[in-house]
């Protein structure tokens, strides 16, 4: 099920090269932050979201394939995953996401998973 978890190619309204940094990010249900980072690395794209007060500043990863449609106008990118199912993702460490590929297989295996 992690077919494409890692790359835009599923992306409506996503053109390479476009800096998403910035954008704000909704979910199927609701806002849940701004993009902090972002990255177009081939089988490792994925944006890092910095949630602000609604889950305590905490950052998370997005995988690039959980990105249904960026509206470059409006600076909004939409995911296909809930509030809930992003407050319940594994902790993002930005020192092993590059380097680990347990935790990389660990964060694909848990968004991949999510029907």
């Amino acid at each position: 099920m992690t077919s494409g978890l890692w790359d835009y190619s599923h992306t409506e309204g996503y053109t390479p090269g476009t800096d998403l940094t910035g954008y704000r990010v909704e979910a199927a249900d609701g806002q849940i932050g701004k993009i902090d980072r972002h990255t177009q690395d081939v089988d490792s794209a994925h944006i890092v979201v910095d949630t602000g007060p609604w889950i305590f500043g905490r950052e998370v990863l997005l995988p690039a394939g959980t990105i249904r449609r960026v509206d470059v106008e409006e600076k909004t990118v939409w995911v296909n995953r809930t509030k809930d199912e992003i407050k319940n993702s594994p902790e993002y460490d930005k020192d092993r996401h590059t380097a680990d590929p347990d935790y990389h297989r660990t964060i694909g295996s848990y968004y991949g998973g999510i029907v």
